[in-house]
């Protein structure tokens, strides 16, 4: 099954505004609710107001997938694929939505595209698996019909439509946009186990003897076994697992970056400092005693200062995390838009930065 990407995850993605999450929230639970027509009236008189923000227009989007308006919504995915090209959740649903149409080398295009944005996003490589196993069933399918004694095409093609459930896709399932944890969808089917294509072994004429030349035919190829039903669950249990670890990871991570960023534009220097780790990189030339009574003079000597975290990408590697995003950093001197990079260490309960790096 192809799996639409679930709202909270871009929610915890972008830095909102308090009325933003407001009504964020409020078309969430008009969603939720089952009132689609309120639901997309509420959003697009907040986009009236507010073009550009991608969390509604996300939300947008699923809302028209919910009222099976998928031509609309492909078309609101599009557009923030343009404007956000660093966000892999549009990609992801513009696959699922390609793909329930029967596009597969669409939706094969648009999930590329979401694992180039994001290497480590782990429901995208599923749905990718599930796209190849419908092609490889389409091209075992075209070998038959070229070649209806080919047994070997006919024994892969009955494996992968066994795994997949059938030569029809299932329909597009728009994603619960709330925060609070969801009804649980039906299992995703796994990627796809596809036997090596191997090309067939021509007749091989024997020795010719003086009386008779024998002819031997090529060995069918074997029919792997079946998956057990046990050894398939207990997979799948593990896939789950891991990924809901690797998404708690991340948003611990990105908890200690938005904690860092309110405790900036809070001015409160206490916190800000304590967002570092012992070991921060320091600049050249500089001890932590310095670098700290320089920054607590930058940050007290304004009267105002708002720091906005925009589009983060978060990779974990270990107890090491890397979150590269735009800054937007407003003050009553000073104004800036800059790509920023922050290496966090987990140290004891905590992440803490390592390195800053500015303009990349």
């Amino acid at each position: 099954m192809y799996r639409p990407f679930v709202l909270i995850g871009m929610a915890a993605a972008m830095y909102m505004t308090p009325v933003a999450a407001d009504e964020l929230s409020d078309v969430s639970q008009l969603l939720r609710a089952g009132q689609h027509t309120a639901a997309l009236n509420k959003a697009d008189a907040f986009l009236k107001q507010n073009p550009r923000e991608p969390q509604m227009r996300f939300l947008k989007g699923v809302i028209l997938t919910e009222q099976n308006k998928k031509t609309e919504a492909i078309d609101v995915f599009t557009r923030l694929t343009k404007d956000y090209p660093t966000l892999p959740e549009p990609y992801n649903n513009l696959a699922v939505l390609y793909a329930s149409a029967g596009e597969y080398e669409k939706a094969r295009a648009a999930l590329d595209q979401a694992i180039r944005t994001n290497p480590a996003y782990a429901t995208a490589y599923e749905n990718l698996g599930d796209v190849h196993a419908k092609l490889a069933s389409q091209a075992y399918d075209k070998a038959l019909q070229l070649d209806r004694n080919n047994n070997a095409a006919q024994s892969k093609l009955t494996m992968v439509r066994t795994l997949v459930g059938s030569t029809a896709l299932p329909p597009v399932a728009a994603a619960s946009p709330a925060p609070e944890p969801a009804p649980a969808p039906a299992r995703p089917v796994p990627p796809p186990v596809v036997p090596d294509v191997k090309p067939r072994q021509p007749a091989v004429e024997a020795v010719p003897s003086p009386t008779v030349v024998a002819e031997r035919k090529p060995e069918p190829a074997p029919v792997p076994p079946p998956v057990r039903p046990a050894e398939e669950d207990k997979r799948r249990a593990e896939q789950e697992k891991a990924r809901a670890a690797a998404d708690a990871t991340r948003s611990e991570v990105l908890r200690a970056v938005d904690s860092w960023a309110r405790a900036w534009s809070a001015r409160d220097v206490g916190a800000y400092l304590n967002a570092y780790a012992r070991d921060f990189a320091l600049p050249a030339g500089q001890s932590r005693k310095v670098w700290e009574a320089e920054r607590r003079a930058r940050i007290e000597d304004k009267k105002r200062i708002s720091v906005q975290i925009v589009a983060p990408q978060v990779a974990v590697n270990g107890d090491t995390a890397t979150v590269r995003f735009r800054q937007n950093y407003d003050s009553d001197r000073f104004k800036s838009d800059s790509r920023k990079t922050l290496v966090l260490k987990k140290q004891g309960s905590a992440w803490r930065i390592q390195q800053e790096r500015t303009g990349n």
